[in-house]
């Protein structure tokens, strides 16, 4: 699976973006996906993260009750939905397959292009 991000640009704090994350080849709704955040000077972090189908889903800490991670398997896409945003939300956001599993314990692959998101104060 090759995956493709998208949607980033800059917002005011408080505001809204919505990334997505197209994928090409026939097996997307077969895999746990991710959504990672890599800030300057920073590591990367899963901020969400989706089972194959949708059912559950996984937030960190920062982004719980701000941002909503969804799939849309018929059109092979990830999305985020990121609302609240603050200046602490600034990163390039990448999406990833989980391999064999889903959550923070599963190791992910297929980064693909990162989309910049970056909040204004």
């Amino acid at each position: 699976v090759q995956l493709q991000a998208s949607g980033g640009g800059l917002v005011q704090a408080g505001g809204s973006l919505r990334l997505s994350c197209a994928a090409s080849g026939r097996t997307f709704s077969t895999y746990g996906m991710g959504w990672f955040r890599q800030a300057p000077g920073k590591e990367r972090e899963l901020v969400a993260a989706i089972t194959w189908g949708g059912g559950s889903t996984y937030y960190a800490d920062s982004v719980r009750g701000r941002f909503t991670i969804s799939r849309d398997n018929a059109k092979n896409t990830l999305y985020l939905q990121m609302n609240s945003l603050k200046s602490e939300d600034t990163a390039v956001y990448y999406c990833a397959t989980a391999q064999g599993g889903w959550g923070p314990r599963t190791a992910y692959a297929g980064w693909g292009q990162g989309t910049l998101v970056t909040v204004s104060s």
